[in-house]
């Protein structure tokens, strides 16, 4: 516990130095936007690469994977029988929310957790390659169907190969499993730019923290703590009952994937609601709100983990 609650503090520290960054207006207002494109396009993908390519795949390709998937559906099912089937908020709506119940922050929070409490990146690795391959595709797709009344196969189904993130994880895993040494004249430069990613992306988070007030808008406050609610209560339990009971997990992977199910909602829910300007208001205070949330929920299941 004591490790667990250190290990968020360094995270914590990390997120108050790009706060105050931002509040004392040190950079520039869209600094906090280059450095996370640079953490996103560059860094977090070495980071993966240099990780993966070392990595157990085990870890990787057990049970893990479909223990994130059924978390998701699971949360994402009930929020749209509440929203969507009984109080009829509209498809483009629930869809949104729903999704903001079950998808995982696993680059900005997903990565510093499973450094600094788990001491392995490859533990968000599963959450990772589950919502970029499995959950996005289908997710983009409904948003185009409802937004432009029309469905763009090749833009939706190229999403996950044109994210750098898969492509980093990707051969990583390739050359891991091939068993390829990778000349150290190419390891190297790519382990100390992986090393950026991290502090990067946390003073980037801390610094869109500034300026937020949550819960404005009335009509969406219940739908906003519902999501909350499920993502950071609900999807944690029902982790822990599927890997538990459906998968079998090991203990070491039934806490990881407890904890890591904990984690607040991503913050590409917001950028995929602005771009198809669907519940932008709504998806934005999912995000805010599951972030403050989500330590305190972590903490807890740490706690009750042992």
């Amino acid at each position: 516990m004591l490790g667990v609650l250190e290990g968020f503090s360094i995270i914590g520290i990390v997120v108050a130095v790009g706060y105050l960054v931002a509040r004392l207006e040190i950079l520039e207002k869209n600094a906090g936007l280059v450095l996370n494109r640079f953490a996103f396009f560059i860094a977090l993908p070495a980071l993966m690469f240099v990780t993966l390519s070392q990595a157990d795949l085990s870890v990787i390709f057990s049970g893990r994977l479909p223990v994130a998937a059924v978390s998701f559906v699971v949360v994402a099912a009930l929020y749209g029988l509440v929203f969507g089937v009984l109080a009829k908020k509209g498809a483009g709506r629930t869809i949104m929310g729903a999704t903001g119940a079950g998808m995982l922050n696993a680059n900005n929070m997903g990565l510093p957790v499973s450094i600094y409490i788990f001491g392995d990146p490859a533990q968000v690795a599963p959450i990772l390659l589950f919502q970029l391959i499995f959950l996005t595709p289908p997710l983009l797709a409904s948003m185009d169907i409802i937004a432009h009344g029309r469905f763009r196969p090749r833009d939706v189904l190229t999403q996950p190969v044109r994210n750098p993130l898969v492509i980093g994880s990707a051969l990583g895993i390739a050359v891991n499993a091939l068993g390829w040494g990778v000349p150290e004249v190419i390891f190297e430069p790519l382990d100390i730019i992986g090393g950026a990613g991290i502090p990067l992306i946390l003073i980037s988070f801390g610094m869109s923290l500034r300026g937020n007030r949550p819960l404005t808008v009335k009509d969406q406050r219940a739908e906003t703590l519902t999501a909350v609610f499920l993502k950071v209560a609900v999807m944690p339990l029902v982790a822990y009952l599927s890997g538990k009971y459906l998968f079998a997990l090991p203990q070491d992977d039934l806490v990881a994937a407890t904890i890591l199910g904990g984690l607040p909602t991503a913050q590409n829910l917001f950028n995929y609601a602005a771009r198809y300007q669907q519940s932008v208001v709504l998806c934005r205070d999912i995000v805010l709100l599951s972030t403050v949330a989500a330590v305190p929920a972590m903490l807890l299941i740490s706690w009750l983990l042992h």
